[in-house]
């Protein structure tokens, strides 16, 4: 089998020391780690039990032992949703977010030829936005992630425009991730939050763009959906057929059919199945399929890229999937990591 350059642009992690928010704050609802065994902790808000994480989550030098085995050269870092902070007041959200982002721009600066990074905004406040975006760029990270809402705000909403504007300006790609699920308090059981409200998400998140205008105002604007564009591709028919026969209600800030946007925005390949790969392929093309696993969490692909090498494509749209849409969507160069 062919050795492919891998990049992984779905992945997160977390800094092993988390400051105690709630004390300096003075409420609560923040995460922070309880290191209660060796290189294992849980994930506490506040009192509440939200995940056990392995050290894997925070150490970079685990991180790249485990991707030496699992083949993956590079990794694209990112907070992890439940960090995103939007309910806190906006001052405080700069705080957590400034944290974040320079614990991800350290371990990038480390190790430069392992790691992309991607910082988180208080997106709360679009000025406070374009501020660490800015900064993000200075420090060295490559691009930012947002959630697929922001406190039940669509993105189309016209106050994040100018965050999309600046990051088209300052070429700043976006990782848009789904979190604070629609709908989530209702189907808690089975985990179905993760399993359908998470894709529902993600195509809430990609039709608010595409109707909103943002991808047509904004055309090199480079996006990137998780989980494979989430239930957008399964339900592209139905999109489109409802901007065809009720275009009073989808095509009233733009009129260009949501087909039309295919090729303008990039996904990862976190489907979990060889049939879903086929079809996103047919649809996406492989230049906007981009690697991504959500490590190191359970959910995702657990032998990253292993969809995309045993799949029936060439090794040249192997290697974009792998790695070459990757590089587009980041801006950079594989040159940038040798």
């Amino acid at each position: 089998m062919a050795k492919f350059f891998t990049i992984d642009i779905h992945t997160h992690i977390l800094p092993e020391h988390i400051p105690n928010w709630k004390e300096r704050f003075g409420y609560g609802g923040f995460i922070h780690l309880e290191h209660h065994k060796p290189c294992c902790a849980r994930m506490m808000k506040d009192d509440k039990f939200f995940r056990e994480v392995e050290d894997n989550c925070w150490s970079a030098e685990t991180r790249m032992k485990e991707c030496d085995h699992q083949t993956v050269d590079v990794q694209v870092l990112s907070t992890v949703p439940v960090m995103f902070h939007y309910w806190a007041p906006a001052e405080h959200c700069l705080e957590t977010s400034i944290f974040l982002n320079d614990h991800i721009a350290d371990v990038v600066k480390r190790y430069p030829h392992r790691f992309a990074g991607l910082g988180t905004l208080p997106m709360q406040d679009t000025a406070l936005s374009i501020q660490e975006l800015k900064r993000c760029r200075e420090i060295g990270l490559k691009g930012i992630q947002i959630g697929t809402n922001i406190n039940g705000l669509n993105l189309s909403e016209p106050q994040f425009f100018p965050l999309f504007e600046a990051c088209q300006e300052l070429d700043m790609c976006v990782f848009i991730h789904p979190w604070d699920m629609m709908g989530e308090s209702q189907i808690q059981r089975y985990w179905l939050p993760w399993l359908v409200g998470m894709p529902a998400e993600t195509s809430r998140a990609i039709c608010s763009l595409i109707f909103g205008g943002i991808f047509e105002r904004l055309p090199n604007l480079r996006v990137a959906f998780a989980h494979g564009g989430g239930s957008f591709p399964a339900t592209l028919g139905r999109i489109q057929h409802g901007f065809d026969v009720r275009p009073d209600l989808c095509a009233i800030d733009n009129p260009v059919p949501p087909k039309n946007y295919l090729k303008k925005f990039w996904i990862d390949s976190l489907i979990h199945d060889p049939k879903m790969l086929d079809v996103v392929v047919d649809m996406f093309g492989v230049e906007k399929i981009a690697m991504g696993t959500d490590y190191p969490f359970p959910l995702g692909e657990l032998e990253p890229g292993k969809l995309i090498r045993e799949s029936k494509y060439s090794d040249t749209e192997k290697e974009m999937m792998l790695s070459g849409s990757a590089l587009e969507w980041l801006g950079m160069k594989r040159e940038d990591f040798e």
